[in-house]
């Protein structure tokens, strides 16, 4: 496939066979995950993932002021040279993170910018980088279609606007169909979790073999269960 895979929510129970697969190219979670997953200390977890992959990894900030934000960024960069530090383009009293943003660009952060939903977002998600920052421009792709609006006009926005430095990502992914709509709209990377990562097998199977599986699948489950009509 010409787009990188990244495995999203990687646990560390799951992270040595995912690090081992060729497909997967890199890693991301967010605090969310981190909480499913029974994560108690954020630091003490990001140190035992960054032990075990050399892979691209993305950890996002907790803080919700601007300079805790900077604060924590820092100290997350320096936890790894293949660590990108996760960036929401506001906070949750709706102040923008740019000015913060190429701050850190400016250090040589690499930086994950992330939750970017609108138009607007990307735009300034782009414009506050530095055409040498290495970032990746992550777009809740899934999350907007989950609203009814296809997410390809926003990537290919952000694909077009972005400097080769920057990579476009199609993030909260739903399908594995999701693959062949990122890749179509020009998305670098594609974030798949470890359920829907079992699936990746399925991409481009014959429909026919398929059908014939699911119907035998079905009436093996029937017969095993004695079911009679």
């Amino acid at each position: 496939m010409s787009i990188e895979i990244y495995a999203d929510g990687a646990t560390l129970e799951n992270i040595d066979e995912l690090n081992k697969n060729p497909a997967i190219k890199g890693f991301t979670t967010n605090p969310s995950l981190m909480r499913r997953s029974g994560v108690t200390n954020y630091k003490e977890f990001a140190m035992e993932m960054l032990g075990r992959t050399n892979k691209p990894i993305s950890f996002e900030v907790i803080a919700d002021d601007m300079e805790g934000m900077e604060r924590e960024a820092r100290i997350i960069s320096g936890w790894g040279n293949n660590v990108f530090v996760k960036i929401p383009p506001m906070n949750t009293g709706q102040r923008s993170t740019s000015l913060i943003t190429r701050k850190l660009a400016e250090s040589g952060i690499k930086l994950n910018l992330t939750c970017l939903f609108t138009y607007k977002q990307i735009e300034l998600a782009i414009t506050s980088l530095i055409p040498t920052t290495n970032a990746i421009i992550s777009i809740f792709a899934g999350r907007i279609m989950d609203t009814g609006i296809s997410a390809s006009p926003y990537v290919y926005y952000a694909k077009n606007n972005a400097t080769n430095n920057m990579k476009i990502l199609w993030a909260s992914t739903r399908e594995i169909y999701n693959i062949q709509q990122a890749k179509s709209c020009g998305a670098d990377i594609i974030t798949i979790s470890p359920k829907l990562l079992q699936k990746l097998d399925l991409h481009g199977r014959n429909l026919y073999g398929y059908s014939l599986a699911t119907i035998k699948m079905f009436r093996d489950d029937a017969v095993a269960s004695g079911y009679k009509i």
